[in-house]
């Protein structure tokens, strides 16, 4: 079987190596945390290619399958016991990344910090974003479990003012998202026949999530009457046909919502995947322009020098709109129909210079996100001061 790293399963480390456990949305539920979860094994790999790798994942079936670890542990059903067991056997644990430190959801992943520091496990936070956390609760939750790191970075600077705000006082080191890192896979055009998808046309990817908590003031009609608007307006206005990409299950049925209020929904294509993260990356190679919502399928477009326009349902979005130079609205709401349309026109008319500055602006995000590893070796030397293996692989990510 392949993994999503490009490496066969299962790995097996040397006797009594040095251990080291990976937590995050893990398990195949989104596209974006995938790929962090690549590249992360994929510089531990090329940092400690001996080490023992553990996995903290939400489905650890989908990990067991397509992860090339020693250990996974299934985070949802393990009870406190389980955990502190797990947590017990690692020399560090490497938290994110992704954004999960948020109201409602933290707590399941930073109880599992807090079980490191009872047992005094080292805590490397892994460029992880943060927010909202406006819940008490929550915010203490994180303040307590994050200023007891080792290291603490975080991908952009609206995480780090979260953190900041809810007391968290350690130094914290602003980097970039890790996907950043990854490698492309081949996309064959004939995945696109297959689904219909006539060749010799301009194609415009098109990423839709539901607004989530981050904006939840949307009223959902409206909002995907907004998106079919704008479908039909790259439709008509760049004689192009739309791939439709769902990055997680539930980007489906939003999909499927947009297109079905669009006037030319024959110019549209959802496509079924599964897709592995490489994969979508390798996809982008095939588009001439994006438009969406989801972090990681404009990061994909932006590596791949595609220009963009992100349509900002979270501040997340809007941060990586700032640093890479792409026009955003903040928010995406019925009444900005004609700054999306007028953002739309102005994007493409402005292609050449817009590769310029997104290959540019790339460049040094990218370059953030190999310090985060260099932060992370340092670490690694300062708790298992091994000499690296020449010319190891790094299973998949730069």
């Amino acid at each position: 079987m392949t993994s999503i790293a490009g490496e066969s399963a299962p790995r097996s480390s040397a006797p009594g190596a040095f251990s080291i456990g990976v937590l995050g949305s893990y398990g195949g539920l989104n596209v974006g945390d995938e790929a962090i979860l690549v590249s992360v094994l994929a510089g531990l790999r090329a940092l400690r290619p001996q080490a023992r790798l553990m996995v903290f994942s939400r489905n650890a079936e989908h990990t067991r399958a397509h992860c090339w670890v020693d250990e996974v542990v299934a985070l949802e059903q393990a009870d406190r016991r389980e955990l502190a067991a797990a947590v017990s056997r690692l020399d560090l644990l490497i938290l994110g990344g992704g954004g999960f430190v948020y109201d409602g959801e933290c707590q399941r992943y930073l109880r599992v910090v807090q079980a490191a520091h009872t047992a005094g496990v080292p805590v490397f936070v892994h460029a992880i974003g943060a927010g909202p956390l406006t819940d008490h609760g929550d915010g203490g939750i994180a303040r307590n479990a994050l200023q007891r790191v080792q290291d603490l970075v975080v991908r952009d600077q609206g995480s780090k003012h979260v953190l900041e705000h809810v007391g968290v006082d350690t130094d914290i080191t602003v980097t970039a998202d890790p996907a950043l890192l990854l490698r492309p896979a081949v996309f064959e055009r004939e995945r696109l026949d297959r689904e219909g998808i006539p060749d010799d046309v301009r194609l415009v990817g098109v990423s839709v999530r539901e607004p989530g908590r981050a904006a939840e003031f949307l009223d959902e009609d409206g909002y995907y009457d907004l998106l079919a608007v704008v479908s039909d307006f790259l439709v008509h206005r760049l004689d192009a046909h739309l791939v439709f990409l769902p990055m997680e299950r539930n980007d489906l049925r939003h999909s499927h919502s947009v297109l079905s209020r669009m006037t030319d929904p024959a110019r549209g294509r959802i496509l079924h995947g599964p897709f592995q993260p490489a994969e979508v990356l390798g996809l982008m190679e095939h588009l001439h322009l994006v438009v969406g919502m989801r972090l990681h399928f404009l990061i994909f477009a932006a590596m791949a020098g595609v220009p963009f326009l992100p349509l900002p349902y979270a501040g997340k979005v809007f941060d990586f709109a700032c640093a890479t130079g792409a026009p955003a609205l903040r928010g995406v709401a019925r009444e900005h129909a004609g700054p999306l349309l007028s953002d739309i026109d102005r994007l493409w008319d402005e292609r050449p210079i817009r590769l310029g500055l997104i290959r540019d602006r790339v460049a040094v995000l990218t370059e953030r996100a190999q310090h985060t590893r260099d932060r992370l070796g340092h670490l690694l030397d300062e708790l298992d001061p091994q000499p690296l293996a020449a010319g190891v692989g790094d299973g998949g990510a730069a």
